[in-house]
C-alpha cells in the first residue's frame, strides 16, 4: 500500500535482514558462485533452477518444525492457495526428481544456487536471505555417494584457499542416533524429534541447563544418553553400545567412509556423536563442515542423506545424499582468513572517450567493432577535462584507457594507455583488440 502521505520520503535502507548487492559486492558474489559452479561441474554436476514460490504443504512434516512454524515467508495468494518462499532446497529437488523420474539416468548430479528465505533474527553468518549451493547425488545406495559428495564440499573449501588446519568435516550417524532414540531411549513421534532437537542443539546451551532438559525429557534414562553424548572419540561411544546387527552395519558404514575419504587424503574428518542436523528427512550419515576460528562458530554447510523425502510424493524411494553452503557463512571465512580475490574482474577492458562531440560518431563505430571482437568496452560521453576521464577511468580499475581526436581519426593510428604502467602504444584500429586481448591474457 502507498503511503498516504505524498511529502513522506521513503528510506533508503533495505528490508531488515536482506542484502542489496552493489558493483562491488556483486562480483564478489560472482566470485563465489563461480568457483562453486566450476567445482560441482568438474564432477560432473548438471545445473538446474526452480522458483522461490512453493505450496507451503511441501514442507511441512519434513523440514523441521521450527522452521515451518516460526521461519518460513508464508501466505495466501489470490487462488486461496497457501505459499511458502523457499526455506531451504532439498524438497524442490525432491519434487523435481520424483516428477521425472521416469526420463531420468540414474544416478542423477544436480547442483543448483537457489536464493532462500527464513524469517530469524539476523546475526553473524545468519541473515533472513542469502544463496546456497545445493548439490545433490541420486539413485546410489552405496556409501561411495556420501564419499564423493563430501570430497565435492571438501574440494570448493580447497579451491577458495582454506587449508586443512582451518576447518573440520564433522560426519555422524542418523541411523545409530535414532536407534539409540527410538530403542534404547523409548522414544518415538514427537518425544524422539524433541530429543533429537535437543542433542542437536547442545553445544549452543549451557552444561546445566542442556542436562536439565535431557532430564525432563528422559527422566532416569538421561544418564545413558549423556554418557554416550560425553564420550571423547569413536571407539568410546561404541564401547557404550549394545552388539547389535543394525549398530555395526551403521558404524561400518562410517568407517567405510572414514577410510575412503582417507585414501583420497581428506584426513581432516572427525566423529560427532551430537550431530543431527535440524531437517527431519535425514536417514543415514549426516556431516557439516565447521571453520576452526572462533569468529565463525556457526556450520558453513552441511548435508546428509535422504533416503525416503520422495515418499511424500507418493512414488518409490530413491537414495539420496546432498549438501547445502551459503553464500553468508562462506564469505564470512574468506573474509577471515584474507581470501578473496585481490583483482575481481573491472566493467570493461578499455575506457573510450572523445575529446569532444564531433568525434562521438567515430567513437560509437570504433567501440562497436571492439565489442563485436570481443573487447569490453565503456564509453565515456562527457566533455570533461582529460585528466578528470583518466582518474575516472582508473577508479573503475579499467586498465586501458583510448582518447579519440581529430588526429586519430584522421591518421587511424589510435594511442592505447596502459594505466598501471603509463607507457603508450600506437595501434591501428584493427590492431586494438589483438593487442588487448594478448595484454590482458585472453
Amino acid at each position: 500500500m502507498m503511503s498516504s502521505d505524498p511529502k513522506k520520503k521513503l528510506s533508503t535502507e533495505s528490508y531488515k535482514g536482506v542484502r542489496d548487492f552493489y558493483p562491488a559486492d556483486c562480483a564478489i558474489e560472482q566470485y563465489i558462485f563461480g568457483v562453486w559452479k566450476e567445482t560441482c561441474k568438474k564432477f560432473g554436476y548438471e545445473e538446474y533452477m526452480a522458483s522461490i514460490l512453493e505450496p507451503a504443504d511441501l514442507y511441512r512434516g519434513k523440514t523441521s518444525d521450527e522452521i515451518v512454524n516460526e521461519q518460513t515467508y508464508t501466505f495466501t495468494d489470490r487462488g486461496e492457495r497457501e505459499v511458502t518462499l523457499r526455506p531451504e532446497m532439498t524438497p524442490t529437488v525432491a519434487r523435481l526428481i520424483a516428477g521425472k523420474r521416469k526420463t531420468l539416468y540414474f544416478p542423477v548430479r544436480w547442483f543448483s544456487i537457489p536464493n532462500l528465505f527464513r524469517y530469524e533474527r539476523p546475526q553473524r553468518g545468519r541473515l533472513r536471505e542469502h544463496f546456497q549451493l545445493n548439490a545433490d547425488i541420486f539413485g546410489l545406495p552405496g556409501v561411495e555417494a556420501e564419499t564423493e559428495i563430501i570430497s565435492l564440499a571438501y574440494e570448493i573449501m580447497r579451491v577458495f584457499g582454506v587449508t586443512d588446519a582451518n576447518f573440520e568435516i564433522r560426519i555422524n550417524s542418523r541411523k545409530v542416533m535414532n536407534y539409540i532414540i527410538g530403542t534404547l531411549l523409548g522414544k518415538s513421534g514427537d518425544d524422539a524429534r524433541k530429543v533429537a532437537q535437543l542433542i542437536d542443539r547442545r553445544s549452543k546451551m549451557e552444561k546445566e541447563v542442556f542436562e536439565k532438559s535431557v532430564n525432563e525429557l528422559l527422566g532416569e534414562k538421561d544418564a545413558l544418553l549423556l554418557t554416550l553424548l560425553n564420550s571423547k572419540n569413536f571407539e568410546e561411544f561404541v564401547s557404550h553400545l549394545p552388539e547389535e546387527k543394525e549398530l555395526s552395519d551403521s558404524f561400518a558404514e562410517l568407517k567405510t567412509l572414514l577410510e575412503a575419504l582417507n585414501a583420497l587424503g581428506i584426513v581432516n574428518v572427525v566423529f560427532d556423536q551430537t550431530l543431527m542436523r535440524g531437517f527431519d528427512y535425514y536417514t543415514g550419515i549426516v556431516f557439516e563442515v565447521f571453520d576452526k576460528n572462533p569468529a565463525n562458530p556457526r556450520a558453513l554447510f552441511g548435508g546428509g542423506r535422504y533416503d525416503d523425502l520422495l515418499d511424500m510424493f507418493g512414488v518409490e524411494k530413491v537414495p539420496t545424499v546432498g549438501f547445502g553452503m551459503g553464500d553468508v557463512t562462506i564469505r564470512d571465512v574468506l573474509e577471515t582468513y584474507d581470501l578473496l580475490p585481490k583483482n575481481l574482474p573491472t566493467s570493461a577492458d578499455l575506457y573510450l572517450s572523445a575529446m569532444n562531440k564531433e568525434w562521438t560518431g567515430y567513437v560509437n563505430d570504433l567501440a562497436q567493432n571492439l565489442r563485436r571482437s570481443g573487447v569490453r568496452v565503456i564509453v565515456d560521453y562527457s566533455e570533461g577535462k582529460v585528466g578528470t576521464k583518466v582518474k575516472n577511468a582508473d577508479r573503475a580499475k579499467i586498465p586501458f584507457f583510448v582518447l579519440i581526436g581529430e588526429v586519430e581519426k584522421t591518421s587511424g593510428q589510435i594511442k592505447v594507455k596502459n594505466l598501471a604502467t603509463g607507457k603508450e602504444t600506437v595501434l591501428a584500429e584493427d590492431k586494438i583488440a589483438e593487442f588487448l586481448k594478448q595484454a590482458l591474457g585472453n
